[in-house]
């Protein structure tokens, strides 16, 4: 599989897997299904694997590091957040319920230095690993002051004394993330879903300060939470209903997508793939056929011809590269 560089000093390959689903995000995963998944996203070539605490208040975790214990600590890169400690219910400032069959733990909101460090001591004891390879300040949207003033002064440090290799933010939004971009010196951000077939929005600032910064974008959320995978009406986007533009906005692009014989998930992880700031594609899956699915639409053929179209419809930006130069 292709590989990419994030930081001075760490490889990824350039299709990574995302394991909120495996935390149960909006349905629950079986602990055979989660195993089966990471297991299928191995034997297919990804080296990459991105966690939270947040998914599955601790699930997610506990199930990727059981099965990358099995696997040699050198062959592989992980990614974990900060900003969310785990506890009691009582004791827990934010409720979520977009994870089913989860244990009795829930979120609190911990952007201090100190607190950075104990998010990064528990993840550890739930992966059961030694070492993370990437740490990500999570969604600090009403909290920018505390990132910037404790979170990345945490990861900062971490960094520079080499107990991970590379620093960012993982976030819903592209604007906080360029605000972060020019007062902190990150390697990479993790953009969920601000940059798809539906949504183009980092395009106006993110980007550019990225690629002149040097700064690597790890895409989550290429298919807006299913709606750019399966449009109908009731599908998700941003993890709640989308409203009927969306929806009708999605229909048509996969009437175009089969117009030209081809299909909305290619065409939707394709066009992310092709903007010079994205480095990693990182897709969820809750089972084998889903990783399998993936892989394949990274390499499903795409006809100029729907690019060309596309283009020509105004159905993107018109400042969006898109692959082969269409």
């Amino acid at each position: 599989m292709k590989r990419a560089r994030l930081g001075n000093d760490l490889d990824v390959t350039a299709i990574g897997l995302g394991s909120a689903p495996l935390g149960g995000l909006f349905s629950a995963v079986s602990d055979a299904d989660a195993e089966a998944t990471l297991a299928a996203g191995w034997s297919a070539g990804i080296r990459f694997f991105d966690t939270a605490p947040l998914y599955g208040f601790g699930l997610a975790e506990q199930r990727l590091g059981a099965f990358l214990r099995q696997q040699p600590r050198e062959s592989y890169a992980i990614s974990t957040k900060v900003g969310r400690l785990l506890r009691a219910p009582g004791d827990a400032t934010i409720e979520d319920d977009h994870y089913k069959d989860a244990p009795a733990l829930r979120p609190q909101f911990d952007f201090s230095y100190d607190g950075v460090m104990r998010s990064v001591e528990e993840s550890l004891v739930r992966l059961g690993l030694d070492r993370v390879d990437v740490l990500l300040v999570h969604d600090p949207d009403d909290h920018y002051e505390d990132a910037v003033s404790g979170a990345f002064r945490a990861l900062v440090r971490l960094r520079d004394d080499g107990t991970v290799k590379a620093i960012g933010s993982g976030m819903n939004q592209s604007e906080m993330l360029t605000r972060f971009a020019e007062a902190v010196p990150v390697d990479c951000f993790l953009l969920a879903g601000r940059y798809t077939l539906l949504d183009q929005g980092a395009l106006d600032a993110l980007f550019p300060v990225c690629v002149a910064k040097n700064i690597r974008i790890l895409l989550g959320g290429i298919y807006n939470s299913g709606i750019l995978a399966n449009p109908h009406a009731g599908a998700k986007f941003n993890y709640e209903d989308a409203d009927a533009a969306l929806v009708a906005r999605a229909l048509a692009l996969d009437a175009l997508c089969r117009k030209h014989g081809t299909e909305l998930k290619a065409a939707a992880l394709q066009f992310c793939m092709a903007h010079p700031a994205v480095t990693v594609a990182v897709m969820g899956a809750r089972n084998a056929a889903e990783v399998a699915d993936n892989i394949a639409m990274s390499e499903r053929a795409v006809p100029q011809a729907f690019w060309q179209e596309l283009r020509a419809k105004n159905l993107v930006d018109a400042r969006a590269p898109l692959p082969g130069g269409a």
